[in-house]
């Protein structure tokens, strides 16, 4: 396993102070704080926007289909999976503050756009899928050096921690983000919600201005010329910890994690409720999404073992929400499905990124989001025509048997090879 060389203990002139408690430690850095508050922002008017755009896609511009709502979820997503090595490129060799710098505020122009065609009347299906594949490859961009970003910011000691408090932060967001929508599309419709959206989006930007320069460390830069994707695969191919972690991942991805989906359905076709209930129902979601992320940021060492038993808890706890029997049940059994997806993915990030040299990071990292957030559009339509056809139930119980069935080829996997690395904790 590749181990990341120590990075300087006094480079950030002094804002290093020690941390209240472990669980906040990246905290302690300036640039760290400045980070974290303009993503919470952005992170809360992003989950505004998600929930606005499946409420305006199911409820505004089709009878309920199920289908549009997993073609508008997999063009938003799709890009990752053809663009993902080509961003971590750009994240490896390009300047990541000014590449940050120019993915948000192109996010927000996409997010102003749809505001402004819901607003004035003019949306339509179409257009909601045209913006959502501008958005997706803007996403496409912004994922790896979002992701990578923060070792600049905090060093390697902190790393860990840094990515579980992103995740905290994301949560956070999602914890207010959804209720915030639903409450605002009840009241004024979603047109005002994508133009919020677009406001946060500053928040970041913001941020990025304010970062002290002399206390961004810098990172190793990708060699230019032509095998850096190979390089990167490579480097994955000798990690078969990484390469496990990528197959769990990519399973639990593709049809597990489709709960704005499919919370959507529940909510408006299971129930027979209001935006206000839909968005509540993210809200608890992030409940458990929250908690795993601060328990994950307790984690010096995350190991693939707690990546495999993650994904069974997820398996097992999205089966027993697909049976609830009421709106106020399954709200309640959404809080364990985000508390093991979240552990999850945090555990999943963090073991990539603390364990991929920082001159490789960058790709390794896009090659994990294009598992994690490309293999959507595989999964998201076939989810949704399963809802469609038999019901938003058994779409859900479907994630929760592929997390299940991931889970148990891994652990077989980690029973046969004892330990798929010598130090991986396994």
């Amino acid at each position: 396993m590749t181990q990341l060389a120590p990075g300087p203990r006094t480079s950030r002139g002094g804002s290093e102070r020690s941390a209240a408690s472990p669980v906040f430690a990246s905290l302690a850095v300036r640039n760290y704080r400045l980070w974290a508050a303009g993503s919470l922002v952005s992170n809360t008017g992003t989950w505004m926007q998600r929930v606005a755009q499946d409420w305006l896609v199911l409820t505004v511009l089709t009878d309920e289909s199920a289908v549009a709502l997993g073609v508008v979820t997999a063009l938003q997503f799709g890009p990752a999976l053809l663009l993902g090595q080509l961003a971590g490129i750009a994240a490896d060799r390009l300047p990541q503050r000014a590449l940050l710098m120019a993915t948000q505020a192109l996010s927000g122009v996409w997010a102003l756009l749809l505001g402004v065609l819901v607003v004035t009347g003019s949306a339509e299906l179409w257009s909601v899928y045209v913006l959502a594949g501008l958005l997706g490859t803007t996403s496409a961009f912004d994922g790896p050096v979002r992701l990578t970003f923060v070792a600049s910011l905090v060093g390697p000691d902190r790393l860990a921690n840094a990515v579980a408090l992103n995740s905290a932060s994301f949560n956070a967001a999602r914890l207010v983000g959804p209720g915030a929508a639903g409450l605002l599309i009840a009241a004024v419709g979603t047109g005002p919600v994508f133009l919020v959206n677009a406001a946060t989006f500053a928040a970041t930007c913001l941020a990025l201005a304010a970062l002290r320069s002399s206390e961004i460390e810098p990172l190793p830069r990708a060699r230019r010329g032509r095998g850096a994707t190979r390089e990167a695969l490579a480097s994955v191919r000798r990690r078969p910890d990484v390469v496990l972690v990528l197959l769990v991942v990519g399973l639990v991805s593709a049809f597990g994690l489709n709960f704005p989906m499919t919370t959507a359905l529940m909510a408006r076709v299971e129930f027979a409720r209001g935006p206000a209930e839909f968005g509540l129902l993210g809200s608890v979601l992030a409940i458990g999404s929250l908690t795993g992320a601060l328990l994950a940021a307790r984690r010096r060492a995350p190991t693939i073992r707690l990546v495999v038993g993650a994904a069974a808890a997820f398996g097992a706890s999205a089966l027993l929400a697909a049976v609830m029997p009421t709106y106020a049940t399954f709200a309640l059994a959404l809080v364990p499905v985000g508390m093991s997806a979240l552990t999850v993915l945090t555990a999943a990030n963090a073991l990539v990124q603390t364990t991929t040299e920082p001159a490789l990071r960058g790709r390794v990292v896009a090659l994990y989001m294009t598992v994690l957030v490309g293999t959507t559009p595989i999964g998201a339509p076939a989810i949704g025509w399963l809802a469609e056809v038999a019901g938003p139930r058994w779409a859900i119980a479907a994630g929760g048997l592929t997390a299940l069935a991931a889970a148990a080829v891994a652990g077989a996997v980690l029973l046969r090879r004892r330990a798929v690395t010598p130090d991986d904790g396994a």
